[in-house]
């Protein structure tokens, strides 16, 4: 397959007889340059393949997944193509930007900035949703089926967009995900940072704030590690996304995972189980 021109090739890496390529290219929603990373299972040599999309979490770039979880093993066996947009616009050098680890550079939260200056840049929800979704379509043999999961921000990330694009995606997971930002520290300050004071308009950016305005997912699956600080300390609220479930019908697995922390070794442990979840929904859309 050649390089489009509106694509530069990073890298490539044979993987389980698939291929695992880095491309980077101009953005326009985000105004800046944006890397991303997609692997291609052997199958997509013959035919058209479905598409996971997986959204990392604060401080991670587009290569955490593909170095960290292990998955091209078993996506290579199921036919499952997989892309890892980056976290956030690199290269903007906005005042702050670089600051902290939980706002700005690597914590873009998958949202649409209205505050200056964030707004000009920060706007990785219709970068996910829209615009690197129709590049990798244009360029790549996808068969139209897509599913999403995430971690932690990206876990996040991934409910609000299958929430707030019913149909789209045929399945949705996530691992340790920020499930109810605007009543926790992290959300308050990404929510408040990028958005502004008034807290009626966080509300399109929380799942469990979604699913109480009525969005609705037929089924969402949660692994969560009963030894993750973070799960601890209050910032995941799993238990927030568990009740507005319930008061919706949406099925949600919840699954505790004894022990388990918030790293890749958490995720790694789990991720064959999301896989084929997802390959499931895939095939049965």
């Amino acid at each position: 397959m050649t390089t489009p021109d509106e694509l530069e090739l990073i890298s490539v890496n044979k993987s389980f007889g698939g291929w695992l390529k880095r491309y980077k290219h101009r953005s326009k929603t985000l105004g800046c340059e944006m890397v991303f990373a997609i692997f291609l299972p052997p199958a997509a040599e013959e035919r058209d393949v479905p598409l996971l999309w997986w959204l990392s979490g604060l401080t991670c770039t587009d290569e955490n997944f593909t170095q960290k979880a292990g998955a091209q093993r078993v996506a290579a066996e199921l036919g499952l193509a997989f892309v890892c947009p980056d976290t956030s616009p690199r290269g903007t050098d906005l005042p702050g930007e670089h600051d902290s680890y939980d706002f700005g550079s690597g914590a873009g939260f998958y949202l649409n900035a209205e505050q200056a200056p964030w707004n000009k840049h920060y706007r990785m929800y219709d970068y996910v949703t829209e615009e690197l979704p129709a590049l990798v379509r244009e360029h790549f043999p996808l068969n139209g089926r897509e599913a999403i999961s995430g971690h932690s921000m990206g876990g996040h990330g991934a409910l609000i967009c299958a929430l707030k694009n019913p149909g789209r995606y045929t399945s949705v997971s996530a691992f340790a995900p920020i499930a109810n930002p605007t009543q926790c520290p992290w959300g308050e300050k990404a929510l408040g940072g990028y958005l502004g004071d008034d807290r009626e308009s966080w509300k399109a950016w929380d799942a469990c704030e979604l699913i109480a305005a009525g969005a609705r997912v037929d089924e969402i699956k949660v692994d969560q590690g009963d030894a993750d600080n973070f799960y601890q300390d209050g910032q995941l609220r799993p238990e927030a996304l568990e009740a507005a479930c319930q008061d919706a019908g949406i099925d949600l697995t919840l699954q505790m995972r004894p022990g388990y922390d918030h790293s890749y070794f958490f995720i790694a442990s789990f991720i064959d189980d999301h896989l084929r979840y997802h390959a499931h929904h895939l095939r049965s859309a």
